[in-house]
């Protein structure tokens, strides 16, 4: 939930103290870029976008309801106008749903978890690269900005067990593309 800090600030800035919204620009703003370079891959872009989805939370500032934490509905901005960015790009990547589904669960998890051994983090960075917009959002916001399960949900506007199951199955694309290269198949 909101801190009442940010409760406070909202109510502030909706009547009229616009000066305050910087208290969310200082404190949302590497997140949201975090996110956003993970999904378009563009320094340019992404700054662009980070502009964009300010203006537009600030804009819709009125429209925040308080069901969510301020920075899961900021989150929810910044995932859709990624998404918007990226759907006009081509993501090549096709994954025989088979090698997937027969992926043992204990394998998906472990391959995240990599010991300090610079090849390995290199192919993990490789891996995500090659993913869509979507599963880097689920990789970014679950392992980097630490988000719980119920927050991932409420940022992409689904359930707690779809996104859980989603989540699972970035995982074992992510090893599907690790082992690949592992094997010389880059």
């Amino acid at each position: 939930m909101k801190t009442p800090d940010e409760n406070l600030y909202i109510k502030r800035i909706l009547d009229g103290e616009i000066e305050l919204f910087a208290y969310f620009l200082e404190r949302y703003s590497r997140p949201v870029y975090s996110l956003v370079i993970q999904m378009v891959s563009s320094p340019e872009d992404a700054e662009e976008l980070v502009q964009d989805i300010f203006l537009k939370a600030f804009r819709a500032l009125d429209k925040f309801r308080g069901h969510s934490a301020f920075s899961t509905w900021l989150y929810r901005i910044a995932y859709n106008q990624a998404i918007s960015a990226t759907r006009k790009q081509k993501n090549n990547l096709y994954m025989d749903e088979d090698a997937i589904h027969h992926i043992p669960d204990d394998a998906a998890e472990y391959i995240l978890y990599i010991p300090d051994d610079e090849e390995r983090i290199q192919q993990l960075t490789r891996a995500i690269d090659r993913l869509s917009a979507e599963d880097k959002a689920l990789i970014t916001l679950f392992y980097y900005e630490e988000k719980t399960i119920d927050e991932l949900a409420g940022i992409l506007g689904l359930s707690p067990a779809n996104a859980k199951v989603r989540l699972h199955r970035v995982r074992k694309k992510l090893y599907v593309l690790m082992k690949g290269e592992l094997h010389g198949k880059k």
